[in-house]
This record gives C-alpha cells, sequence and structure tokens, in this order.
C-alpha cells in the first residue's frame, strides 16, 4: 500500500550565514528594516514538502506517491523523483510557470530566513484526488492554498485517513478554515510555533485538538516530541544527532517516518521514535534529501 503525499515540490537555494540574525537585526529599527547578511556557502537543492517527505519515505522503504506540480523548469527533478523510485503517476509539469523556489538563510544558531516564490504549486488545486485503490494514507503539507482546501475535502470525501501538516502554510487560513482541517482530519502534525499559532486560531487548546482526531503530534527539535492522544499527552524522547549542519528538512523527514509507521498499523509513539531517529540523520547532512540511513528499517 502506499501513501499520497499532497505538498509542494521546489527548488531550495540554501544560504549559510556565520553570524547570527540577532545581532543584525536592531527591534527597534524593524519599521525602517535594511539589512544585508554575507553567505560564504550557498548550495542548490531538490526540495519542496512533498519531495522531501518522499524521499525520507522512500529511504524507509515505504511506497510515495506525491500529488504536486513542477514548472517548465521541473524535468530534472521529475527524473530524480523516478530514479528513487518514487511513484510520479499525480506529478504534472505546468509550462507557464517556473517550479516553486526556496531561499533558506542560516545563521549559527540555526535560526532561518525564507523567501518563497509558489510559481507552479499555486496551480496544485488543479489535480483532483480520484484513484485510490492502493492509498492506505495521505499527508495534507505545505501546498497551494485552494490545493490544501481541496485536497483535504477530497481526502475526507473518498474516506482517505489523512495527516494535516499546515507547517509555513498555517497563516494563510482562517480560524474557521482550520478548524475544518481539524474536523475533516485523522492526525495532526506540527512543530511548537505552529501548534501555538493553531491553538491561538482555532480557540483549541493542544489537548482540545487531540481530542478531535485520532492524535496530535508537536515536534520539538532537539527536545523530541509530544504525542497527544484523547486529550493526554507523551513525551517522545529525542535522539543525539551526530553533528548539527542543516536543519533544513528536518521536519518533512519526520513525516516521512510518520507515514512509513501510520503505513503499518504502529502506534503515535512509535511512529514518533522513528521520525526523532530520522530528523537526527537529517540535520547532520546539508540538504534536505542528502542524508543516508545508518541502520535496516527491516528491523525495526
Amino acid at each position: 500500500m502506499a501513501a499520497l503525499i499532497c505538498g509542494s515540490l521546489a527548488f531550495d537555494t540554501i544560504m549559510g550565514f556565520e553570524g547570527r540574525f540577532a545581532q543584525q537585526i536592531l527591534p527597534e529599527q524593524l519599521h525602517i528594516l535594511n539589512v544585508s547578511f554575507l553567505v560564504p556557502q550557498l548550495r542548490r537543492d531538490f526540495g519542496g514538502c512533498a519531495g522531501n517527505i518522499a524521499y525520507s519515505l522512500r529511504l524507509l522503504g515505504g511506497q510515495a506517491v506525491p500529488m504536486a506540480m513542477l514548472g517548465n523548469d521541473g524535468g530534472e527533478y521529475l527524473q530524480r523523483l523516478q530514479s528513487l523510485g518514487v511513484d510520479t503517476r499525480h506529478v504534472q509539469l505546468a509550462q507557464d510557470s517556473y517550479t516553486a523556489q526556496a531561499m533558506i538563510m542560516t545563521d549559527q544558531d540555526n535560526n532561518q530566513i525564507t523567501a518563497f516564490h509558489p510559481g507552479a504549486m499555486a496551480l496544485a488545486h488543479r489535480q483532483p484526488i480520484t484513484a485510490v485503490a492502493d492509498i492506505r494514507v495521505a499527508i495534507i503539507a505545505p501546498d497551494g492554498r485552494a490545493a490544501m482546501i481541496e485536497h483535504a475535502r477530497q481526502c475526507q470525501e473518498l474516506g482517505i485517513d489523512f495527516v494535516f501538516d499546515p507547517g509555513q502554510g498555517l497563516p494563510m487560513f482562517t480560524g474557521e478554515e482550520l478548524r475544518t482541517f481539524v474536523t475533516q482530519a485523522s492526525w495532526i502534525t506540527v512543530n511548537d510555533y505552529e501548534g501555538k499559532m493553531l491553538c491561538e486560531r482555532t480557540g483549541w487548546s493542544l489537548a482540545e485538538l487531540s481530542q478531535q482526531v485520532r492524535g496530535l503530534i508537536v515536534t520539538l527539535g532537539a527536545q523530541g516530541c509530544e504525542v497527544w492522544v484523547g486529550g493526554d499527552k507523551t513525551l517522545v524522547a529525542p535522539v543525539s544527532a551526530s553533528a548539527v549542519v542543516d536543519p533544513t528538512g528536518c521536519g518533512d523527514a519526520w513525516r516521512g517516518a510518520l507515514l512509513f509507521g501510520l503505513e503499518r498499523g504502529w502506534s503515535l509513539e512509535r511512529c514518533a521514535a522513528l521520525g526523532n531517529r530520522l530528523g537526527a540523520l537529517k540535520i547532520a547532512q546539508r540538504g534536505p534529501q542528502n542524508y543516508q540511513l545508518d541502520f535496516d528499517p527491516a528491523t525495526l
């Protein structure tokens, strides 16, 4: 069985700033902000939530089916997905747009500033979810606004259990729209900051959110993650990374592990433990799709 991954495919331009943003930005001058950062390190990677999650899931041996749009410059990315064994039946190329582009700058404390051009991602709603015979589970990850709304509705109508993963797309939605996502979803996953924003906009606490779905996971980076089920919280311990090099894509690596476990009927705590392990592997490598496993998934 396979996992449907609704989200973005993007090219990431990742830059490393050797200082701290907090030392360059004066809070009292934010209304006339004019700063420049020297970035000696620069690389271009394959990225986007759908691509990163698919990479993680395939690395573990799962079946990844991304539903996403590439632009007229996306042929190389399509070939890469196919070379990884990713099912690209729902990846389309929009000839009148560029592929989404993310420009990500990271300081020495792993804080990030990102500029994002949506490009073809804004057209993702043109693809409806139809054939579902081999789909076991889905995830609604950051994508075009209309696509996230439509794909969540279609999953619900087709009886596909899905993870709601609003990510950086969360600010696009009103409280009412977010409450609708929650009632449609089977699980929710957010990081600590997104969790606070989701609570603020919906008016529900984390405990109350977890009572609307089968489970809610809040990732805490180096502190592990919280698993909420039926209003009760369990802390899943972190996995220490061999090095802290680049946080880009750590959350997506974690979500690939979540889908792998959900496909197999694992408990959320077991899924989270695997996610923490994948996140620790990813942060030790530059780029969101360049890490490799140091264990055999068959032994899990």
